[in-house]
């Protein structure tokens, strides 16, 4: 076997996230993942990278479906796009995978007998359930014209228009079809990444699940699209003719209504979408949502789950494992918007949240104030140096990192509390295995877990674990 041999086999084991595994024989056995390749199917792939026992292939075609493909996909663009994996599955398929998934993961570092596993709970909707899409625009091959949509599967750079997307409300495929008609037909350019030229980058959209009201987000550079000079706001407006475009979206017949159009100037090398600069073009800069009975001003780039329904079920999930917090302080790390620290207020002494995201902490303090909530407290900065200023000292810590997890050193600061209870929120489960592989170490027992798909049709899944301190352990003493 060599690099650039095509090779066939069967998947015989697969493991989070989205990697197959097929065993070979040349001269040895060797055992090649392959990402994307379902546990079941019988696949070609070429051979990219080789190594002792192993190696790495990528996937050509599906010879064989697995016996867990029992569904026909429903989306036109599933294949194409990169978003959605699972959609050749029934649901039920679906969640049975993702949990054996995360059972195993927990398994690798936890004895099956210690802790209780309770499963996984599914989305309690499984089409149109995102509020929050995040639209590149580009070309769906190279001088190709103008799209606007998702990364086409395995590509950085081609676009696929997913104007028939089934994970977002049918608003959304309106409001996209719109933008990339009318900036077809003005002939404006894309954002080219590697030459750093062009305007459009990206749409983001956002719709409240009880109301469907929706925020609209035009992404751009401020270069002049014939000169690529860097623009005035009100040269630039003109250039993106976005009154005219304002008229055309407030025009559509929508499910919902558009309560806000904004524009985002953003003139940085990185493709993330950042905002240097927000002028609202229409109405106002933020939709409002209702979970558990609170309410959340969301604003153009706050962190929100982007599952309402499911977010739902997650939170529930948390308070139940948090348990009794009457009298008690709660710190609620990585904490966004203060949307979990909200819904243990009413029920403790006080919750303290850190976030390094100064926007999600403004837009904390504001949903505090519009629930009615005084005994939150939201600090902005690094949970690694702030936790060191606090006087307060928290009875119950509460974690939801981003999905690389927790810093080392943070999470060393954190063990040094010596709290009897930790809840630990992940939406990337071998992030969570890592660090509950350290918390282990340094005294604490998960003793339930479950996990929580909030992404229906894709690879990711969010997991809940409640550890508690050790009651014989070297580190209590």
């Amino acid at each position: 076997m060599k690099k650039g041999q095509i090779c066939e086999g069967i998947v015989e084991r697969y493991a989070f996230p989205n990697k197959g595994y097929v065993r070979v024989q040349d001269e040895k056995v060797r055992e090649i993942c392959i990402k994307g390749a379902l546990k079941g199917q019988r696949v070609s792939f070429v051979v990219k990278k080789l190594r002792k026992g192993g190696g790495e292939g990528r996937l050509l075609q599906v010879l064989e479906k697995s016996p867990m493909e029992d569904v026909t996909p429903a989306c036109p663009h599933f294949g194409q796009c990169g978003g959605c994996a699972y959609q050749t599955m029934s649901y039920e398929n679906q969640l049975a995978l993702k949990e054996a998934q995360v059972k195993t993961l927990l398994d690798s570092v936890l004895d099956d007998s210690s802790y209780q596993w309770d499963g996984i709970k599914g989305s309690p909707v499984q089409e149109a359930y995102r509020n929050k899409m995040e639209f590149s625009f580009g070309d769906e091959f190279k001088d190709g014209p103008l799209a606007l949509g998702m990364h086409k599967k395995g590509s950085f750079h081609d676009i696929v228009t997913v104007d028939h997307c089934r994970i977002v409300d049918g608003d959304y495929n309106q409001i996209l079809r719109t933008v990339l008609d009318f900036y077809t037909e003005k002939e404006i350019p894309f954002y080219k990444k590697m030459q750093h030229t062009g305007v459009l980058r990206h749409l983001v959209v956002r719709q409240a699940a009880c109301s469907k009201d929706i925020l609209v987000n035009l992404v751009t550079t401020t270069q002049s699209k014939s000169t690529g000079e860097h623009l005035g706001d009100k040269e630039l407006a003109e250039s993106l003719y976005l009154e005219e475009l304002k008229d055309k979206l407030l025009a559509l017949k929508l499910n919902g209504a558009i309560v806000g159009i904004l524009h985002t100037y953003n003139d940085s090398l990185s493709d993330a979408v950042i905002p240097e600069k927000i002028v609202t073009v229409y109405g106002k800069a933020y939709i409002d949502e209702k979970i558990l009975g609170l309410t959340f001003r969301i604003s153009p780039f706050s962190f929100f789950q982007t599952n309402s329904r499911g977010a739902e079920v997650l939170y529930e999930a948390a308070r139940s494992y948090v348990g009794e917090t009457k009298d008690k302080v709660i710190f609620d790390l990585y904490s966004g918007t203060g949307t979990i620290a909200q819904m243990l207020a009413p029920v403790a002494k006080k919750v303290i949240g850190v976030e390094i995201v100064e926007e999600a902490v403004e837009a904390a303090k504001e949903n505090a104030a519009l629930n009615g909530l005084a005994n939150c407290e939201f600090i902005a900065g690094d949970v690694l140096k702030v936790i060191d200023e606090i006087e307060e000292k928290p009875d119950i810590i509460i974690l939801d990192p981003p999905r690389d997890g927790i810093h080392p050193k943070a999470l060393e600061k954190i063990i040094a509390f010596g709290v009897e209870e930790m809840v630990y929120i992940s939406c990337k489960p071998t992030s969570l295995v890592r660090d509950l592989e350290l918390l282990k170490v340094r005294g604490y027992d998960v003793v339930r877990a479950c996990a929580i798909d909030q992404f229906v049709g894709t690879l990711h899944t969010e997991c809940v674990v409640l550890m508690k301190k050790q009651r014989s352990s070297r580190f209590n003493e």
